[in-house]
């Protein structure tokens, strides 16, 4: 699936995952391929993306253990549709 990290100041990632972990509202879930549609807010806390390739990022941490990646947001909005993730956040 293709996920987008967008803030006011910049494009954080425009890239492939298998998977997304993010901080609803009311906990913690996570989308995989071919997820049905869904809007949801996200609170303070951390996105966790799971590729089998290199997200080359500055603003994205790398876990070398399980090739996972993570990326700290303060709260925003998450539209999924077609295997499609635009993440808005501050």
């Amino acid at each position: 699936m293709n996920v987008q990290i967008l803030t006011p100041e910049k494009v954080i990632l425009n890239a492939e995952v298998e998977s997304i972990q993010l901080p609803g509202i009311e906990g913690q879930f996570q989308i995989l391929n071919n997820h049905t549609a869904i809007i949801s807010s996200l609170k303070k806390g951390e996105i966790f993306l799971k590729s089998k390739t290199d997200i080359s990022s500055k603003d994205i941490s790398k876990n070398e253990t399980n090739n996972s990646f993570k990326y700290e947001i303060k709260g925003g909005v998450l539209e999924f549709n077609n295997n499609k993730a635009i993440i808005l956040c501050d």
